[in-house]
């Protein structure tokens, strides 16, 4: 998460499309990815993805035909690696994050790094960032209908009393899913916003350096 513009100082989010790289959910809801892409771009927040093929390629893609932020977490530690050893795309991303850490880390250093995931289709990788953020107390949406992880999440949630049950929304619809996410993180975040209205989040800087900051 950081500041948009200086002089306003909004919160931009990190919204993770978390999906299948392979299997018969792709075909399926990759226009349903895409617009899960297209929504987080147009209301001005960052997509975060693993930079890897299948649903989350396709929402990267879409975000960045919007005009969005796109952001990959690669397994890879170079783009040497992440083309030739992972055959990874990476024409659709503002930015790759060389993670190093190979598929099981890379999940975890995405979770960490995007302030909500969201979970369209999906198989074990997808579910492992699932329960990663879940566990890491951070909003999480499931586009229902979508096949594989997506899917199997309710049946979880009911079968295996997982914490901050509270912060997994669910929806048929991408876009309405979308604003869900970004509702629940403004009221995660409130007190923050409320700091970032009134410049008070200038804590590092000394009273001519803040005054410095406001004047330019």
């Amino acid at each position: 998460m950081i500041p948009k513009d200086k002089k306003k100082l909004e919160i931009v989010y990190s919204i993770c499309v978390s999906g299948a790289a392979y299997g018969p959910t792709i075909e399926y809801s990759k226009r349903k990815a895409a617009e899960l892409g297209s929504e987080i771009a147009a209301r001005g927040q960052t997509l975060t993805t693993g930079a890897t093929v299948g649903l989350p390629f396709f929402a990267a893609v879409a975000a960045t035909k919007m005009g969005g932020k796109s952001i990959g977490f690669s397994p890879a530690v170079s783009l040497r690696e992440h083309l030739r050893k992972y055959r990874l795309p990476f024409e659709c991303y503002d930015f790759i994050n060389f993670t190093g850490m190979h598929y099981v880390g890379r999940d975890l250093y995405l979770v960490q790094s995007s302030d909500a995931v969201i979970t369209v289709g999906g198989r074990f990788g997808s579910l492992h960032e699932f329960t990663s953020a879940l566990e890491n107390n951070k909003p999480c949406g499931v586009l229902l209908g979508s096949g594989g992880t997506a899917d199997w999440i309710p049946k979880l949630m009911d079968s295996l009393e997982p914490p901050h049950r509270d912060l997994v929304l669910y929806s048929h619809d991408p876009k309405e899913l979308v604003d869900m996410i970004i509702k629940k993180l403004d009221e995660k975040y409130s007190d923050l916003k409320e700091h970032l209205k009134n410049h008070d989040q200038f804590w590092y800087l000394n009273e001519k350096d803040r005054n410095s900051l406001h004047a330019g």
